[in-house]
C-alpha cells in the first residue's frame, strides 16, 4: 500500500509540474546570466571623426539624428556595394513586383497566429521547459531549407551557381 501511495504522490507531483505552462512558448531562451548589462541591448555607433570644416556641421536638433547614429538601411546599401546617395526610399516597384500575384488580407496576423500555434505544439519536453533549454533549432528544423540539396536541384535544372559554397568536409 505504501508503494502505491508513493507512486501516486510522484505522479501527482509530475502532473502539477507539467501543468505549470507559460502563456506564450519561448523556444529561443537567450537571457542575461548576471546583474550586469545586457550585451544585446547595446548598439555600436560609428567612431567620432573630425569634419573638414566646422562650418559644414549641421545645426543640432534635440531628439534628432546624430552623424554617428547607426543607419541600418544605408549601412546595408553600402555593404552590398550600392551608392547611398542614389538609394531611393520609394519602393513602389519592389512592392508591386512582390505582390503581383495578390496579397492576402491580414497576412501578418495570420502568420503570427500560425507561428504561435506551431510553437505551442513544439514547446519542448518537460525537463527542457523546466530548465529553459534552447530548442529553437530543433523545433524549426523540419521547416528549414537543406542548402546542399537545393543546390543540387538547381544544378540539375541547369541553373548556374558560381557563388555556391563548397561541399562540407565530413
Amino acid at each position: 500500500m505504501r508503494h502505491w501511495c508513493g507512486l501516486i504522490a510522484t505522479g501527482l507531483l509530475l502532473l502539477s509540474v507539467a501543468a505549470c505552462g507559460r502563456g506564450e512558448p519561448r523556444l529561443m531562451n537567450v537571457t542575461a546570466d548576471g546583474p550586469g548589462p545586457d550585451e544585446f541591448s547595446i548598439l555600436p555607433t560609428r567612431p567620432l571623426e573630425m569634419p573638414p570644416s566646422f562650418a559644414e556641421l549641421p545645426q543640432p536638433t534635440p531628439g534628432g539624428v546624430n552623424r554617428t547614429d547607426p543607419d541600418p538601411e544605408a549601412d546595408a546599401i553600402a555593404a552590398l556595394g550600392g551608392n547611398i546617395d542614389r538609394a531611393s526610399t520609394n519602393n513602389g516597384g519592389l512592392v508591386g513586383y512582390t505582390s503581383r500575384f495578390g496579397i492576402g488580407a491580414g497576412i501578418r496576423e495570420t502568420l503570427a497566429a500560425e507561428d504561435l500555434d506551431y510553437r505551442r505544439q513544439n514547446d519542448g519536453r518537460l525537463l527542457e521547459r523546466l530548465f529553459d533549454v534552447n530548442i529553437y533549432h530543433r523545433a524549426y528544423e523540419p521547416l528549414s531549407l537543406d542548402q546542399y540539396r537545393e543546390l543540387e536541384r538547381m544544378r540539375r535544372a541547369g541553373i548556374r551557381t558560381p557563388a555556391a559554397p563548397p561541399e562540407p568536409e565530413e
